[in-house]
């Protein structure tokens, strides 16, 4: 439980600074209107984009299961945002309480020792287009399925509890250093000399597995600094 109780403290702080600290009320610190739902679907999409599901183009090109692992992180912080507001709102209860209940799910204990082994694409798209059908229904919201399914996703894609929580903390440092280096007026370079910057922050992380997030921060700011001047 305490790696989801950390990747929900980090979510929500990074939500704080991000939209300002009533976020959970559906809007940011400028007034404009969040939606977590559409931010799911639009992000499963790209998912989908790691494969050769098109029929007409690349029909033999290999799928990128990196790409995919890093989308299903951007997924997760996603799903753990709209969760955090959901409680919020329908007081379910704090962070706490959400990140109990998630450690009791069935495909939670899953996640907690499985891991590695990639699933087939068609298989994996299917749960993809799945937990993107639960975020399209504006009906209601059955938070505890859609994060049950994203489990379920989580071990399809070769991931468990462990590399699930390295990369989220990854990311978070990343995006926090996306926010920190102009990513919202636009001026921060996302792509360091022809790689995206998630393949650099993955790749640092892969390379020292006991890095800190405070060292990620540090040296993603290093490199960065290094592009520039180049």
């Amino acid at each position: 439980m305490d790696k989801i109780l950390l990747m929900l403290q980090l979510q929500s702080q990074l939500n704080d600074a991000t939209n300002g600290e009533d976020w959970t009320k559906g809007l940011t610190k400028t007034g404009k209107t969040i939606n977590w739902k559409r931010c799911i679907y639009m992000e499963c999409a790209e998912m989908i984009d790691s494969f050769s599901w098109k029929h007409w183009k690349s029909i033999n090109a290999q799928a990128d299961w990196d790409n995919l692992q890093i989308e299903v992180v951007d997924v997760w912080h996603f799903i753990i945002s709209l969760a955090i507001e959901n409680y919020s709102q329908n007081f379910k209860g704090g962070i706490e309480d959400l990140a109990i209940n998630i450690s009791e799910f069935k495909s939670f204990r899953v996640i907690d020792v499985q891991g590695n082994t990639f699933d087939t694409q068609d298989t994996v798209i299917e749960k993809v287009e799945n937990i993107m059908r639960i975020s399209l229904n504006n009906d209601s919201l059955d938070i505890e399925n859609l994060i049950q399914e994203f489990f379920d996703l989580v071990v399809m894609s070769g991931l468990n509890l462990e590399s699930l929580y390295r990369l989220y903390v990854g990311k978070n440092i990343l995006n926090q250093f996306r926010q920190d280096n102009g990513y919202k007026d636009g001026s921060y370079i996302k792509i360091w000399a022809g790689e995206e910057d998630n393949v650099v922050m993955k790749r640092v992380w892969e390379k020292n597995s006991n890095i800190k997030p405070d060292s990620l921060y540090k040296e993603l700011t290093k490199l960065y600094l290094a592009l520039n001047k180049s």
